[in-house]
């Protein structure tokens, strides 16, 4: 799989500088990926999804979201103190900071198609990415749980969600309101729980990550 390397990049709105994962292609270029973090940061989760999609043919950018609170921010530990600093990231992140962090990505891919993916944290963000910044051809978000809490900022490029039936953490109730709010969103259900795309969770499930990444692949290939 094709590894990542890190660089910096500038926020448009405070000027910051922060770290992020890049990953090329090694042939012809698709496109850009701009893949959004779990609360634990850029692990090696979310460098791996890089890999992924350069190995697919697609630029991946993946933003350092938390830099602000700690430089390459990262939860190590999936233990009780390593959650609570991965949700103080999460809850203290203002959302306008997070969207010129994800602009910033976007035009750092230069030539479209641009893309933007996300996971947990990130999958709600995406949904956030779609609404409000420039340059994206579409979306698509894994168990982003916040979703429902950004109901009010809807999509201006097309998008499709993925969620576990058996995810602990989103209760179908929340994915039933998503659906309500949003009927014309894509709303793909996996015999899975939270996470099923990081190997490292109790939850990871292969086969719902495969067909959801092969899903997402065709409908980025969809929306040139």
């Amino acid at each position: 799989m094709t590894e990542t390397r890190d660089e910096e990049l500038t926020s448009p709105l405070d000027g910051f500088r922060f770290t992020a994962a890049r990953a090329k292609p090694a042939g012809e270029r698709k496109g850009g990926v701009v893949v959004i973090q779990e609360i634990f940061g850029v692990s090696p989760h979310i460098r791996e999804i890089c890999g992924f999609y350069a190995d697919h043919g697609y630029e991946a950018i993946a933003p350092s979201l938390y830099d602000r609170i700690e430089k390459n921010f990262r939860v190590t530990e999936p233990n009780e103190a390593g959650f609570a600093k991965g949700i103080k990231g999460a809850t203290t992140t203002p959302p306008d900071q997070v969207v010129a962090d994800l602009q910033a990505s976007i035009d750092a891919l230069g030539a479209g198609p641009i893309y933007v993916t996300g996971f947990c944290y990130g999958g709600a963000m995406s949904w956030l990415a779609a609404a409000r910044c420039t340059g994206l051809k579409a979306a698509s978000g894994f168990y982003g749980g916040m979703i429902p809490n950004l109901l009010d900022q809807a999509p201006k490029i097309p998008i499709i969600l993925h969620f576990g039936k058996e995810d602990a953490h989103i209760p179908m109730a929340a994915v039933d309101k998503i659906r309500a709010a949003a009927p014309d969103v894509p709303i793909y259900l996996y015999d899975a729980g939270h996470g099923f795309c990081r190997r490292n969770s109790t939850d990871f499930h292969a086969a719902s990550c495969d067909l959801a990444l092969q899903r997402t692949l065709d409908f980025f290939a969809a929306n040139r």
